[in-house]
């Protein structure tokens, strides 16, 4: 799913740019839907910024006053969307943000001179 991404997403100019494509649109808004809820661009964030870069699912169910389930669903959108990745051992799952999915967004976001630093 994330070379899917990469491969619709990968080419992007900024939005002030380059307009994009309908196929590159769809992707984009696939992804800033799964960030578009509140739980799960909290969870997003604390994998990110947890110690290593990555959170095992029972660091993050006690930070939300929501079921088990309910987090596993929300983890589920993320990783379906490509933003995060999972890998189980032993009885935990633990979950790490993809970085490169990060960038493409947000280099679809910055406007290359504002990348740029004044002298």
């Amino acid at each position: 799913m994330l070379a899917d991404l990469a491969d619709a997403v990968g080419c992007c100019s900024p939005l002030a740019r380059e307009p994009l494509s309908a196929g590159q649109a769809v992707e984009l808004a696939r992804l800033f839907k799964a960030m578009g809820d509140p739980v799960r661009l909290r969870l997003l964030s604390l994998i990110a910024s947890h110690e290593g870069g990555e959170a095992c699912v029972c660091d993050l169910t006690d930070v939300f006053d929501l079921t088990g389930p309910t987090i596993s669903h929300h983890l589920k959108v993320l990783r379906e969307a490509g933003l995060i990745s999972g890998e189980r051992r032993g009885t935990w799952v633990y979950y790490r943000v993809q970085p490169e999915a990060l960038r493409r967004l947000s280099a679809v976001l910055v406007p290359d001179d504002a990348l740029t630093v004044p002298a």
